[in-house]
């Protein structure tokens, strides 16, 4: 019987051998993870042909980063159960699921998988496991597949001889503590590990998660980015920021000074789910109008195209911004602000509005924690949260997978009475939610007559675009809608509505193209603000989201001096505000100096810290004009 059992164990291995064969396994690890990644920097070629400039062990130090997670794992698992391959199997599966959500996020919104993502796995519970689990492909056979590879690797823990015997157990416990200890540590952002995921040793472009990506691998720029910016904090320079508001402090108070209209309106904010204006795409011919509502009210008001600072997703970055005036572009390690950004008092036009006697409310016809939407709203003042749990039963509140337009229209006006005090309604719409690969109740016949631009010639990505449009032309006739149900009203409205960001549809933008050369990720959307008690005028404005709220404040004939400041700069900064990964265009002295004291100022008013300033800042510019312009001028301000 002792034979028998000498043969199932590599303990009778010498231990050379054992400690090669950990070796062979853990380098081919490192090599076929750099093959899974196919990062142009880190796929196995680069060992050979790194530019002559380059440190020769730069693309083994980059693989190693990569695989290190990895590698660590199966390291503790080896410890614990004795099983070599099987350990390292187990890593590599784990390894490659996180390669297939990557994959997944990539071809739906062009950027690949960062630190915040993770924090949507709180969110499953609250709407976003149904919402995500649209954009799986074949949900059924990925089950069967995951089953099957659990099977495989139960079977194979069963079959495989131990490397090492019983008795080395004290050692291995030991080994195994130290190694998860390891990979927890480096996963909780330690900065220790700071010395290691290093941009000046790895490489890293702190603005485009994508090159960095392809420059580290998938997870080399997970921790490259978790490590620096995922704990650090900023601190903001005051002086620089009084500077900038002491420059303008004499403009903002002279609009103060002005007054407002008598007149209070009840004011509408409407964020349409992806709506643009596909016409800005090649192929389609001159008078063509798929959004004739949008561009009937844009002869009444004001009206552009809208720099956001998102692409296909990420919504709450836009309504973050229109609804505090803040640009995230300071702050980059923010990507989902209502999952990151925690102030008991998130100051904004909510709060603002409250304070002069609005009653605020948000309609939304979704699950309310998705995004965090429940509690973000209470921070940042909301009265009422109406989410799809009290939208009143209707048979036809769906069109296609999510809450229809009108019905979510229809919530928004019963939301608007004719008397009482002045109304702020957020509306969130959804029904133009992608995936656009799923013909949830669509009529496809009026689908399929739907115009395309020509140069879409792929068949999945043509019904991909028609789908989108069948649900956009939705919200472009409920806008025309809203809009002639208030003027009718003897109540004064604003009407503010516009689009969050584009449709995740990149095959067909890559085919098509655009009018205006640039690539999806740079173009705009459209914005309209009507004053229904002054619809005899046109103006057309382009702008950014966080300059929104100021101009719907201007012509509320409400002051604050935030969005004052907002409105003064905003024409300088607005073409600033982009999606992640967009091309930058470089930056004028003026820009800069403008950009590094909203930078600071940003700081200060997200933490409620910038109000007290405002005196100091009156006051610096009454006592010495000359001083105060000459410190001005030094930050490049007009």
């Amino acid at each position: 019987m002792a034979p028998a059992s000498r043969s199932r164990t590599g303990g009778d291995f010498p231990t050379g051998a054992r400690v090669a064969l950990v070796l062979l396994l853990a380098i081919a690890f490192v090599l076929l993870t750099a093959l899974l990644d196919g990062g142009q920097d880190i796929v196995p070629v680069s060992l050979w042909a790194h530019p002559a400039w380059m440190p020769w062990w730069n693309a083994p130090l980059r693989m190693s980063c990569n695989a290190l997670p990895g590698l660590l794992l199966a390291g503790a698992l080896l410890a614990w159960t004795r099983r070599a391959g099987w350990s390292f199997a187990v890593a590599f599966l784990l390894q490659g699921i996180l390669y297939g959500v990557n994959a997944i996020k990539v071809s739906n919104l062009a950027i690949p998988l960062m630190p915040a993502d993770f924090r949507l796995l709180g969110q499953l519970g609250a709407g976003a496991g149904e919402l995500l689990s649209g954009y799986l492909p074949h949900v059924v056979l990925l089950v069967v597949a995951l089953l099957a590879a659990i099977a495989i690797l139960v079977f194979w823990f069963r079959i495989e001889p131990p490397l090492f015997r019983r008795r080395t157990w004290p050692g291995r416990a030991g080994a195994a503590v130290i190694l998860f200890a390891a990979l927890a540590t480096l996963i909780a952002a330690v900065p220790f590990w700071r010395g290691l995921y290093s941009p000046a040793l790895l490489g890293m472009q702190p603005w485009s998660p994508m090159a960095t990506r392809q420059h580290d691998g998938v997870i080399g720029a997970l921790l490259l980015f978790h490590l620096q910016y995922g704990t650090q904090s900023r601190k903001a320079n005051v002086q620089d920021a009084l500077a900038l508001m002491a420059h303008y402090e004499p403009r903002i108070a002279a609009a103060n000074a002005a007054g407002g209209n008598s007149r209070t309106p009840d004011i509408v904010v409407i964020l349409s789910e992806s709506f643009f204006d596909p016409t800005i795409m090649n192929g389609y011919p001159p008078g063509t109008d798929l959004t004739p509502n949008l561009h009937r009210l844009a002869q009444h008001g004001t009206s552009g195209w809208l720099h956001v600072p998102t692409f296909g997703g990420g919504t709450i970055r836009t309504e973050f911004e229109v609804l505090t005036g803040l640009s995230l572009r300071y702050f980059p390690e923010v990507q989902f602000p209502y999952l990151q950004i925690h102030e008991k008092r998130i100051p904004g036009i909510v709060r603002l509005l409250a304070r002069d006697g609005y009653e605020t409310l948000a309609v939304h016809g979704n699950s309310p924690g998705f995004w965090n939407r429940t509690e973000a709203f209470k921070e940042l003042g909301f009265d009422k949260f109406i989410s799809i749990g009290n939208f009143p039963p209707d048979d036809e509140a769906t069109d296609g997978k999510y809450m229809s337009d009108k019905a979510f229209t229809d919530e928004v006006l019963r939301q608007l009475p004719d008397s009482g005090p002045p109304r702020f309604v957020l509306g969130i719409s959804i029904e133009a939610h992608g995936p656009y690969d799923q013909d949830y109740g669509i009529d496809t016949r009026a689908r399929d007559a739907i115009p395309v631009p020509p140069g879409v010639t792929d068949p999945e990505a043509k019904r991909e675009l028609r789908n989108y449009l069948y649900h956009m032309q939705h919200a472009d006739q409920q806008l025309g809608r809203l809009v002639d149900t208030l003027a009718r009203r003897n109540r004064r409205t604003l009407v503010l509505f516009f689009g969050d960001h584009l449709p995740a549809l990149v095959p067909a933008f890559q085919e098509a193209g655009f009018k205006n050369g640039k690539g999806f990720l740079e173009q705009t959307v459209p914005y309209v603000l009507i004053d229904t008690a002054h619809m005899d005028r046109a103006t057309k404005q382009n702008a950014a989201a966080w300059e929104l709220p100021g101009m719907v404040l201007a012509d509320a004939g409400i002051h604050d001096a935030w969005f004052a400041l907002t409105q003064l700069v905003g024409p300088e900064l607005a073409a600033l505000t982009r999606a992640p990964d967009a091309p930058i265009a470089p930056e004028t002295p003026v820009q800069e100096k403008l950009d590094e004291g909203m930078r600071n100022a940003a700081d200060l008013r997200l933490h409620d810290k910038l109000d007290p300033l405002w005196p100091k800042a009156a006051a610096l510019a009454a006592q010495n004009p000359g001083s105060t312009a000459a410190m001005t001028a030094a930050h490049g301000v007009q």
